[in-house]
């Protein structure tokens, strides 16, 4: 998926490889069995999910989770290149490490990270966490709610030009949809969860999504785009995850 363009966005930060990233282990007595890979929004940094909550809310539930959190900022999607170094860095290195599950959870421009992660390379990824995901234009959201919604758009076939980023999104996304009786041989996904403020910008195509998702993959809250409606979504999203819960497990953020 071509470079997407946000307005608004933070200065750039120069682009590392490997990508950097901060590891928060789960101290519990026998080793983790999950790893949650968390991508941060345009204007954020990785450690806004200790500050925000995110990390904590984890800890309190005493979950048999490693994190690690990403600095996944926007230099790696204007070069294109987030998909092959989350990969190579972070979800290759986790498979070898025989985690049993790995759950990218991403905030605005890290939600549409994870999908384009999903999309791309869904082999090993048990589920995508999209909160307040960026989702491409309102006009494109639009024509596909005109056309009766994602289940039914006439989504364009054939190879898509490197830059047409609303039809590859979108296309992307369709296979979500449909039921999954109708899906076909080869498209297993990752497990989709949606989060998003009620008022957030981007709620429109937000609610688009959530209309071809099951009621049970959906949440939302009061608020916009940031940080309170997203950890109230996150608090309600952690019981549906099916994480192993471990009562040995304490970390420096569950006080």
């Amino acid at each position: 998926m071509a470079a997407v363009s946000l307005a608004g966005c933070a200065a750039w930060r120069p682009v590392s490889v490997p990508i950097a990233t901060i590891v928060e282990p789960a101290r519990c007595r026998t080793p983790a069995d999950t790893l949650l890979v968390m991508l941060p929004g345009a204007g954020s940094t990785p450690e806004e999910f200790i500050d925000e909550g995110f990390v904590r809310a984890v800890r309190k539930r005493q979950l048999a989770a490693d994190i690690v959190l990403v600095d996944a900022h926007r230099g790696y999607y204007d070069n294109d290149s987030i998909v092959g170094r989350l990969r190579a860095d972070v979800i290759d290195p986790a498979r070898a490490r025989g985690y049993a599950q790995i759950w990218l959870v991403g905030i605005s421009l890290g939600a549409l990270g994870g999908m384009m992660v999903g999309d791309q390379h869904p082999a090993g990824i048990t589920g995508i966490v999209a909160i307040g995901p960026y989702l491409g234009s309102r006009a494109k959201g639009a024509e596909i709610a005109a056309a009766g919604g994602l289940r039914a758009w006439a989504a364009p076939a054939g190879a898509l030009a490197p830059d047409d980023f609303d039809n590859r999104l979108w296309r992307s996304l369709q296979p979500y949809a449909a039921a999954p009786a109708a899906r076909r041989a080869g498209e297993a996904r990752p497990t989709l969860l949606l989060g998003y403020g009620r008022s957030d910008r981007f709620s429109t195509n937000q609610d688009l999504l959530a209309a071809a998702l099951p009621a049970t993959q959906v949440f939302t809250a009061d608020g916009g785009h940031d940080w309170a409606p997203w950890l109230s979504v996150w608090e309600r999203m952690l019981p549906v995850m099916a994480i192993r819960a471990d009562a040995s497990c304490v970390g420096r953020e569950a006080a």
